[in-house]
């Protein structure tokens, strides 16, 4: 009788644990955040900067087929309007499903505005997906630029 009993407690617990896992909501709006750089500073034309950017995406319709269509913003902080970049689908376009990463952001051939031997700037980047959603904004800790 006990070994029964021990047995449909068993088998009860095993029922209640069995509950169908709700569904987590899903964020079509890509989340981006700054991983890291490759330097603080850089010699205008001659180093390159790395600016590591991770990303979140809930449906994972990050980057483009199509190279003439850029989904990348970056814009130096000295300048008004950004500069576009392309970037491969991130994920199987076919597929909506939760992706996350990390992108490297090149940029080369930095250069001086004024006169003077050294400037500093910032970079404010933001992605935006397929559907048109743009991701947060992030800015880049001041970056030395010299002669």
């Amino acid at each position: 009788m006990k070994i029964q009993l021990y047995m449909a407690l068993v088998w009860l617990a095993g029922l209640s644990a069995c509950k169908e896992a709700e569904p987590v909501p899903v964020n079509p709006v890509p989340f981006i955040s700054l991983d890291s750089l490759s330097r603080s500073s850089v010699k205008e034309f001659t180093d390159s900067l790395v600016i590591y950017v991770r990303y979140e995406d809930g449906d994972g319709d990050l980057g483009e087929i199509n190279p003439d269509i850029n989904s990348l913003e970056v814009q130096d902080q000295r300048f008004q309007k950004a500069d576009a970049y392309f970037i491969p689908p991130q994920a199987p376009t076919d597929k909506q499903l939760r992706i996350e990463g990390r992108l490297a952001i090149r940029l080369r051939n930095l250069f001086l505005l004024g006169t003077g031997n050294s400037e500093t700037t910032a970079f404010r980047i933001r992605l935006r997906d397929r559907a048109g959603n743009w991701s947060n904004s992030i800015t880049t800790p001041n970056i030395a630029i010299t002669r």
